[in-house]
């Protein structure tokens, strides 16, 4: 009965440190060891880590099978229609798998794939909401960095908010800022993504 509760003791006063220590170890160096990172936070003027990339977008149109990069998981809603005066694609939703370019030309170096979905949330006109990750992996980054936020689509530049990320940009903070660079028709785009991360952890 006493070592028992000894035991008990024991393993109440020293569970916490485990549990302390092991939250503080996050990432994975490559060789299965896990190592501990410091947060670095930075100002507005001067973000820990910044990149600019090219996102592509390339709708299915019923042809373009081998090149299409992205795709309709529905049709708009009838409101869409009956509301406003062109179609603004109310309720849309759009799911990609989008080549990250470190130029702007599509055939330039891929740095990223996007993936995820984005659909038009305005029945008036169309403005679209996006929810997606970059996956890097090369020689440069490995991980995801985790993107959502609303696209104004008539706005010149758009922000969306970074809210995480995995390996190279474990739990990063940030914000991408978006232009429209290119596009023909309804059926591609190119992105200008400014991310800017303001917490980092290395």
């Amino acid at each position: 009965m006493l070592i028992s509760l000894i035991l008990a003791v024991t393993s109440i006063i020293f569970l916490p440190g485990v549990l302390l220590a092991g939250g503080a170890a996050h990432g994975n160096n490559g060789g299965g060891m896990r190592r501990s990172r410091r947060l670095i936070t930075s100002s507005q003027d001067a973000p820990c880590m910044r990149m600019k990339v090219y996102y592509h977008d390339i709708l299915y149109n019923g042809d373009n099978n081998a090149n299409a990069t992205s795709a309709a998981a529905t049709q708009p809603t009838a409101l869409s229609r009956s509301v406003s005066i062109n179609d603004s694609f109310f309720g849309q939703v759009i799911v990609f798998d989008d080549v990250v370019t470190k130029g702007k030309a599509l055939a330039s170096e891929p740095v990223a794939r996007a993936q995820g979905f984005y659909f038009y949330d305005n029945k008036a006109r169309p403005n679209a909401w996006f929810a997606f990750s970059l996956v890097f992996n090369s020689t440069a980054y490995t991980g995801t960095l985790n993107i959502m936020g609303a696209d104004l689509i008539f706005n010149k530049t758009k922000d969306l908010s970074v809210v995480g990320g995995t390996g190279d940009f474990f739990m990063a903070r940030g914000i991408a800022t978006v232009r429209t660079d290119a596009f023909e028709g309804l059926y591609y785009f190119r992105l200008h993504m400014d991310i800017k991360l303001y917490e980092c952890y290395v």
